[in-house]
């Protein structure tokens, strides 16, 4: 079982910046982290992709987030960060970080329990 601590969000201004960080923590040793990422929800809407990286440190991002976001990965200390810059009231969401884990031959996915980030003045 691994568990997503998500730390970092907050209430910022519109054009304001946040970094959310993510740990991916497990008592015992934690197989093969393919995909780590984050996705976000809104009330009344489904939950969407923001951005992911690959264990090859290959990222994906949302169309709605190129060029202002940035996703970070560090393998060796199963963390993934999210730099947000130019922040809009339209990114207001709860923000999940997710996992995907490859160990006894299956992959498994885990999600956060999710960290509000509110764009406001």
């Amino acid at each position: 079982q691994v568990q997503l601590v998500e730390s970092g969000g907050g209430l910022v201004q519109p054009g304001g910046s946040l970094r959310l960080s993510c740990a991916a923590t497990s008592a015992r040793r934690i197989g093969n982290i393919n995909i780590m990422g984050w996705y976000r929800q809104t009330p009344g809407k489904q939950r969407e992709l923001v951005a992911h990286m690959s264990s090859e440190n290959i990222a994906n991002y949302a169309d709605s987030v190129k060029g202002r976001f940035t996703i970070s990965r560090d393998n060796a200390k199963n963390t993934v960060n999210l730099q947000m810059d130019n922040l809009s009231p339209e990114d207001t969401a709860v923000y999940l970080c997710h996992a995907v884990v490859y160990e006894d031959s299956n992959y498994f996915a885990y999600w956060g329990q999710g960290t509000q980030v509110t764009v406001s003045s």
